[in-house]
């Protein structure tokens, strides 16, 4: 089966997903034509051009290859930026994986490639029954892990990945983020997360006191999304 997208998920929230993601995309559309990003679920949001809209969803849009729908590539944009069930419920708005999923599937029918942002780390509640893990599996896309380097990532990354193994998904692969400019060891804590980890590392982001551009990160795709 052709490859016609993933799953990206992190460790943990503000370890880095949209900057791998838009990342992954401008590498997507060196092969694909038309790549988009897509964000089910957005909480937190910001004007811009005279509406709400998230600064994920934003990025994202900047790095696909072509402008979809809003319905589309984001679904669901809460004004909160706390959990997505808690903003949902704060937000008096429905949010379902049959829902999110009839979107993604919309989306899929224009396009080559869509990068699917998740929000969060993998568990993360959308309602009071049905996680972003229930989405990622419905869609059943390979999976890329976003690791933020810092104290603790090594236990959060290795359970994120038996998460995603226990779910019946395959981790295509995972992305180190150094967010932590003090941390010790950092090489080291990467290598043990090579050791351990059953995916390889398609690239390394070093800390910067600001977002680097999404261009320049360097990632090694899986042969078979080339």
């Amino acid at each position: 089966m052709a490859f016609d997208g993933c799953f990206v998920t992190g460790t943990d929230t503000g370890v880095g997903k949209t900057l791998v993601s838009a990342a992954l995309l401008h590498a997507l559309s060196r092969q694909h034509r038309r790549v988009v990003g897509m964000k089910p679920v957005a909480a937190g949001l910001v004007a811009h051009a005279g509406q709400w809209v998230s600064e994920d969803v934003l990025a994202l849009r900047a790095a696909s290859t072509l402008a979809v729908p809003p319905a589309l590539d984001n679904p669901v944009a809460l004004p909160d930026a706390i959990a997505p069930h808690i903003a949902a419920r704060r937000a008096g708005q429905a949010v379902s994986v049959a829902d999110l999923l009839a979107a993604h599937r919309s989306l899929r029918a224009l396009v080559d490639v869509v990068v699917v942002e998740g929000a969060g780390g993998w568990r993360v509640p959308i309602n009071e029954h049905e996680t972003l893990a229930d989405l990622a599996r419905a869609i059943g896309a390979p999976v890329v892990l976003v690791v933020g380097v810092r104290l603790g990532c090594l236990n959060h990354a290795l359970l994120t990945a038996e998460a995603i193994r226990a779910d019946g998904l395959q981790l295509a692969g995972w992305v180190a983020n150094a967010v932590d400019p003090t941390m010790l060891c950092r090489e080291d804590n990467i290598d043990t997360l090579r050791q351990r980890l059953p995916a390889p590392l398609l690239g390394t982001v070093p800390w910067h006191p600001d977002t680097p551009d999404a261009r320049h990160i360097a990632l090694q795709l899986p042969s078979a999304w080339q």
